[in-house]
């Protein structure tokens, strides 16, 4: 059953506690599609009265900042083996080659990797074990990771959700389908801004940095 289906058929609570549970796993270091499951959400939202877009940005946000704090503990515990574990069980996520690409980053941006990884895919599964692992400020990773959370969770529901509502509003007279196919064109559009921001955090990452980012605890 396709995401959208299986969130319409359950109450707006347990739609709120699924986005941040998702978002939370996602954001511990687990491959699930919390970008997927909130952009649905928050489409959903534009389109059914009882389900509010505040609640989903509120419960996205909580997700996204408990799970990388979570993910910022183990690594600083267990950030060696929790990598070898995450490569024998996700190769194509956490081989050798995205896991050194992703530490050069941090390594670098230290506290901007935080806050730019929550809108790269791969980063924001690894933003927790890698600032703890790498030992990371704590006071400066918290800063970073929870307004990353709130700006890529509320931005990207306020987004989805009036794109919806605007889409909606004005093909009211047209076929649903002229509606599904403006929906998905305003979703791409997110996802076409989410891409350019990605690259921009990429390049700059790659830019020289003349002092160490990382820091002891």
């Amino acid at each position: 059953m396709p995401i959208e289906q299986w969130l319409e058929a359950i109450p707006p609570l347990l739609v709120y506690v699924i986005v941040g549970l998702v978002i939370g796993l996602e954001s511990l270091g687990i491959p699930l599609p919390g970008e997927i499951v909130l952009v649905t959400s928050a489409l959903l939202a534009s389109q059914h009265a009882e389900l509010s877009p505040l609640w989903i940005g509120v419960w996205a946000s909580a997700g996204a900042i408990i799970g990388d704090n979570f993910g910022y503990l183990i690594g600083r515990r267990h950030g060696p083996r929790l990598f070898v574990w995450m490569g024998r069980k996700f190769p194509k996520h956490f081989g050798e080659t995205q896991l050194e690409h992703a530490r050069r980053v941090f390594q670098k941006r230290g506290a901007w990797a935080v806050f730019f990884g929550r809108f790269v895919a791969l980063l924001r599964i690894l933003a927790g074990p890698l600032a703890g692992s790498l030992h990371m400020n704590y006071g400066k990773f918290l800063v970073a990771n929870a307004l990353g959370g709130v700006v890529w969770a509320g931005g990207t529901t306020a987004a989805v959700y009036y794109l919806g509502v605007v889409a909606e509003k004005w093909l009211k007279g047209f076929s649903y389908a002229g509606l599904a196919i403006a929906v998905v064109a305003g979703v791409a559009g997110v996802f076409v801004v989410k891409k350019r921001l990605a690259k921009a955090a990429e390049k700059a990452a790659g830019e020289e940095v003349p002092k160490e980012v990382t820091e002891p605890a």
